[in-house]
């Protein structure tokens, strides 16, 4: 019997209908929508724009579409390709000092960031037909990993915690109360359950069927009162303040270019501007005490023996303290010379008084070179002396004001977003956290702002006034309870230019030699998190779903 010949499959009929894009590729349509609204909301949700409400649905059309069961490597690139976009965009102020850092640190916060939505996508399909209870545990231990992955963000290669998702709330003190018993982790809890909790019910309403009172979500619930949780009871905190003046300052702007600013050319005219400023600032604002920013004058203290004198002059002369921020070497022309960036205290009796404050966490590749002996060939992008060397003393500056002394604990440049460097400085005894920074080597965008963000943070976390003095801005003060209460603008509304403004700086006196339970506890809430997302993912991995009886409703 001769073998059967296999048949070909039958030509193409030239007139059928040929399928359209949606249906060749059935998922573009989702991915396309999340990878724009992911990288939307979360740009928005920060500074520049500061749309802090978008941080509320910052994972919904993520979760909604894990929801889904879409394929992974679609998935994947939606939302990595959304925050890489993100956070470079975020960080594009860093081309004003470095294009390479900018396409290096955006990718790489957005794919840390992006593996949370991997997570997502894991989790979400596989709570289909649990219980009410295990769903809500692991939505809850979805946000208790955001917070872990936030906190490994601020220490992985040294630490970049720039911009936590509590940082999207900086104007809505309504919001940040819970951060002085959790810190500012609980606040990203709270958003990223809410976002959860609202992606779990659009998913009910649109796509499982449900009609009348069915529609009810339990995750949308417990969102709720994790919010309502985390905000009211804390209000009690904010009333009844006995508010007393503590001390008035008056902030300078130099406003001191960056490309300008170690130029010894210009060095003189430099230091006539600041003399100037200040002497007006001392007339005008008639302050305790006048701030100037981080690494103000252009020559090092100890390393010139005139820039010493010449501080003590400016005081002597004004009649007031100054704080200012200060490049200084100690044991010049030595071996064991030393570099730091760092806070002096320039009382008019007295003189400067050493040792100051140096600066705990430096900048890699802009104050040091990390791994000097492989990358000895690199250079610094601040254009003084050698590498710069941290400092150990958490001890505060003791300010002269009417009369008394404030202890400030100082914070120079981005060391403010760093939640345990303030809280050292408080349990060291600060009553004002001082921030001095110069960020005026990003530019006029939001990078100021988004600095900013954090002195917010820390103000609510350890129940300290923060006072902030920029070579260009954004300077002010906040109060204890993340109120802005003053900031340095001229006439036209900007924060970027040169000047000075006087300000009552007020303390709530039931907070005075007090700390808040975070101060004093510390990052407990991370820990808390960290189980609860071992707990969350354990229990969608151990326990089976229960299959629906005859006629009733699935669970999910």
């Amino acid at each position: 019997m001769a073998e059967a010949k296999p048949t070909s499959p039958p030509a193409p009929d030239p007139y059928d209908p040929r399928p359209t894009l949606w249906q060749r590729l059935p998922h573009l349509g989702w991915a396309l929508a999340v990878f724009a609204l992911t990288a939307t909301l979360t740009y928005v949700s920060f500074p520049p724009v500061a749309a802090g409400e978008a941080a509320f649905v910052i994972a919904l059309p993520a979760a909604l579409w894990a929801y889904r069961s879409p394929p992974f490597r679609v998935f994947a690139w939606a939302v990595l390709g959304g925050q890489v976009v993100a956070w470079t965009s975020l960080l594009g102020w860093l081309y004003h000092v470095t294009w390479v850092g900018l396409f290096l640190i955006g990718p790489f916060v957005g794919l840390l960031t992006g593996v949370w939505y991997l997570a997502v996508w894991w989790t979400l399909p596989r709570l289909r037909g649990h219980r009410a209870g295990i769903r809500i545990l692991a939505l809850l231990g979805l946000a208790g990993l955001w917070v872990v992955v936030e906190w490994v963000r601020s220490v992985l290669f040294g630490g970049f915690p720039w911009l936590p998702l509590a940082a999207s709330q900086w104007q809505r003190p309504f919001m940040l109360q819970v951060a002085a018993y959790a810190g500012a982790w609980a606040v990203s809890f709270v958003l990223v359950t809410f976002s959860l909790g609202t992606a779990a019910y659009a998913h009910r309403i649109f796509f499982e069927g449900v009609t009348g009172l069915r529609k009810r979500s339990p995750e949308f619930t417990v969102a709720l009162l994790v919010l309502m949780g985390s905000t009211f009871p804390f209000l009690s905190d904010v009333f009844g303040q006995q508010r007393h003046k503590l001390l008035r300052v008056s902030l300078v702007q130099p406003y001191i270019p960056q490309n300008e600013k170690w130029d010894t050319a210009r060095a003189r005219e430099i230091l006539q501007t600041i003399e100037q400023l200040t002497f007006a600032a001392a007339k005008a604002d008639v302050p305790d005490v006048i701030l100037w920013p981080e690494a103000s004058v252009p020559w090092a203290l100890k390393h010139d023996p005139n820039m010493g004198a010449w501080l003590e002059d400016i005081t002597r002369r004004t009649g007031k303290p100054l704080l200012l921020g200060a490049v200084s070497v100690d044991n010049p022309g030595e071996p064991e010379e030393r570099w730091r960036n760092g806070a002096f205290l320039v009382d008019p009796a007295t003189g400067v008084q050493y040792p100051g404050y140096a600066k705990r966490k430096l900048v890699p590749f802009g104050e040091y070179i990390p791994l000097r002996p492989v990358l000895g060939w690199l250079e610094k992008f601040v254009p003084i002396g050698g590498d710069f060397v941290p400092g150990n003393s958490v001890l505060p500056i003791q300010v002269p004001a009417g009369g008394a002394t404030v202890p400030v604990g100082v914070l120079i440049c981005y060391e403010d977003v760093f939640p345990a460097l303030a809280r050292e400085n408080t349990l060291a005894g600060a009553e004002v956290l001082g921030v001095l920074t110069n960020n005026a080597w990003y530019g006029e965008g939001g990078a100021a702002y988004q600095h900013a963000a954090h002195s917010v943070l820390r103000a609510v976390e350890n129940r300290r006034p923060v006072v902030r003095c920029g070579n260009g801005g954004w300077s002010g003060w906040i109060d204890e309870y993340g109120n802005i209460r003053e900031t340095v603008r001229n006439d036209e509304g900007t924060i970027y230019f040169r000047g000075h403004k006087g300000m009552n700086v007020s303390r709530d006196l039931r907070w005075v030699g007090r700390e808040s339970y975070y101060t004093t506890r510390g990052d407990w809430f991370v820990l808390f998190c960290a189980v609860l997302a071992a707990g969350g993912s354990s229990a969608v991995m151990i326990l089976r779903p229960v299959p629906p009886k005859a006629g009733a409703e699935a669970n999910f």
